[in-house]
């Protein structure tokens, strides 16, 4: 049994019953609260054997988000409330709702706009009962503006190419964990966070659930351009060197047809010199077109360098502002 398990209530019959924590990152979505813990609590209530934590980890919220998620765990000893002192981002948030749910036999993470429904979470719980460790809810189809779609498919296929680890395509971060593999996930500190990416680095038995996403509740979703583009650019330089062997590879390329060149142009100014021509606008061209590929070459370089920067300062991920957990009457 494990050392989780061994600290689970235990009930006059003797069993031992299992806890699943909740992670719930919030973030401005005040007007998705009360449908989707409605929704969350009918969903729990049909596995009446387990013990359950609804931890919602506020990001910052602009709204009365926090006021909400109070007034929920005023109203339930089952509600935990943690709020971050300010906006650190969903990853962050998602890592200081794991290190408050380490306790728990397993952690399901989702988020809390209704586009994951909290009935399918009852088919991973179902999933890691059979021995699976890592129970993920894959998307068979989702309800996302085109634009979204496309880019996410092309991000999932470029990062299965290029990824030291194998990532499954279309799995986002609503999935259970066994507590072991949270433990392990615990270890992982880095700044430029990639949780999906960290859950496959780390192992154990992974299986998929297919589910079918939702549209959003309401509100706006806080993946804007730039996020996607700074949460994509973690995902490929936290788990793939590929894009440094592939500044190698296109010196190697530049260098060999520069050589190529350079015996075009003496043969022709040996055996056919009347044939020569000065050339000046293409060698400006090609003088702009290396300088624009060294600096292109230089910021990847630049972007590894700055991680490990960051890395080195060894700041926390994150500062709590508010925790309300347990139960009030204790």
């Amino acid at each position: 049994m494990s050392e989780p398990a061994a600290r689970s209530a235990v009930p006059a019959d003797g069993q031992v019953r299992r806890r699943v924590a909740y992670v719930l990152p919030v973030y401005d979505e005040s007007r998705n609260l009360p449908a989707f813990h409605a929704a969350l609590l009918a969903a729990t209530a049909q596995r009446p054997d387990l013990d359950f934590e609804f931890l919602y980890v506020d990001d910052g919220s602009r709204d009365d988000s926090l006021e909400q998620l109070l007034g929920l765990r005023a109203a339930d000893d089952r509600v935990t409330v943690l709020a971050l002192s300010r906006n650190f981002g969903h990853q962050v948030a998602l890592t200081a709702g794991l290190d408050a749910a380490g306790d728990a036999d397993a952690v399901v993470v989702m988020d809390t706009d209704l586009q994951d429904p909290p009935r399918v979470s009852l088919e991973l719980i179902a999933l890691w009962e059979t021995g699976v460790d890592v129970a993920y809810a894959q998307r068979r189809t989702r309800q996302d503006t085109l634009f979204k779609r496309t880019t996410a498919s092309l991000f999932y296929r470029l990062l299965a190419r290029l990824a030291d680890v194998e990532i499954p395509r279309e799995v986002g971060d609503f999935r259970l964990m066994d507590a072991r593999v949270v433990a392990e996930v615990g270890r992982y500190r880095e700044h430029g966070r990639f949780l999906r990416g960290i859950v496959a680095h780390v192992g154990f038995r992974q299986e998929a659930v297919l589910f079918d996403r939702d549209e959003r509740h309401a509100g706006s979703s806080g993946y804007d351009l730039r996020t996607m583009l700074s949460f994509a650019s973690h995902g490929l330089l936290g788990f793939s060197t590929a894009p440094l062997r592939m500044i190698s590879k296109l010196g190697f390329v530049i260098s060999g047809i520069s050589l190529l060149l350079a015996v075009y142009v003496f043969s022709v100014r040996v055996f056919t010199p009347e044939q020569a021509v000065p050339g000046w606008a293409f060698l400006g061209v090609g003088m702009f077109l290396l300088s624009g590929l060294q600096l292109i070459m230089m910021g990847v370089i630049g972007s590894y360098l700055g991680r490990v920067y960051v890395e080195t300062q060894d700041r926390p991920l994150y500062s709590l502002a508010l925790a309300a957990r347990g139960r009030r009457d204790a």
